[in-house]
């Protein structure tokens, strides 16, 4: 079989200048087409990357930020928790407090009561007695008696100390008035004859005296010169019984200790001051 050159080059120009053709027109455009839709791809995965990565790191700071959000919640809860705790221990503590001192408060209140309602019924009580005391000895008041008071006055008239003995003396000098002898009943003509020489001996002296009867006296007499008085009567022990007790009695129910009254010698008159004789 015989080769036709001219025909076998005409085919290998006509296939080059296809190839050429093909290239030119078809290869390069598609491959244009195909690098430019690589690079657009190319640029798409990167910017998807990049937008990935960026996502990433908004996760990433709002998860740290989660974490140090829920750390400081929980730090506050925590706090506020322990805030709440104290404040509700201190509520308590204080309301423990106050409870604790209002019922002292009423307790010693109530003490107070207690001590001030017993205090008043012992006054009470005492003031009732010697009442009773005074009045019975009023009652039981007789001129016999009056007379045997006067004689145990007269005999301690005698036994005066020398500063009350003295206290009188200046009394009865500085008066131009009689001394003055009370008592609840008339004294008889010798009682009164004992007391003025009782009187003239004790003082040295020849004594003016005025004798007068005195509803007030309760069994006993009472002598008054200037302003000055000695006397002795029962009334004097009641009242000075009474004085104590009181004195007792708001000793036991007051907050500071108060002394209690010495006791008076039951043997010898005292000497008061007093207002002058006849200004009653």
């Amino acid at each position: 079989m015989l080769i036709d050159w001219f025909t076998v080059a005409a085919q290998a120009l006509n296939f080059i200048i296809l190839v050429w053709l093909l290239k030119h027109f078809l290869y390069k455009p598609i491959l244009n087409a195909i690098d430019s839709r690589e690079k657009r791809i190319a640029a798409e995965l990167a910017d998807a990357n990049a937008k990935k990565a960026e996502a990433q790191k908004d996760r990433d700071e709002f998860q740290e930020k989660n974490r140090v959000f829920d750390e400081q919640r929980a730090a506050l809860l925590g706090k506020a928790s322990d805030e709440a705790n104290a404040e509700r221990g201190r509520i308590v503590g204080d309301a423990h407090k106050e409870a604790d001192s209002l019922r002292a408060n009423q307790e010693k209140a109530l003490r107070n009561d207690l001590a001030s309602l017993g205090s008043e019924i012992t006054r009470k009580a005492s003031e009732e007695v010697f009442g009773i005391a005074r009045k019975a000895l009023t009652d039981l008041a007789t001129v016999s008696l009056e007379v045997r008071m006067g004689e145990v006055f007269t005999r301690r008239l005698r036994q005066m100390d020398g500063k009350a003995k003295e206290t009188l003396a200046g009394a009865i000098r500085a008066s131009s008035d009689p001394v003055v002898v009370r008592s609840a009943f008339a004294m008889p003509a010798d009682q009164r004859a004992a007391i003025q020489n009782a009187l003239n001996e004790t003082f040295s002296a020849e004594v003016r005296v005025r004798f007068e009867t005195a509803t007030g006296i309760l069994c006993g007499v009472e002598l008054s010169a200037n302003g000055q008085k000695v006397g002795w009567s029962i009334a004097e022990y009641l009242g000075s019984l009474d004085r104590k007790v009181g004195a007792l009695i708001d000793a036991q129910s007051g907050p500071a200790d108060r002394p209690a009254p010495k006791p008076e010698p039951a043997g010898t008159p005292s000497v008061e001051s007093g207002v002058p004789a006849g200004a009653k």
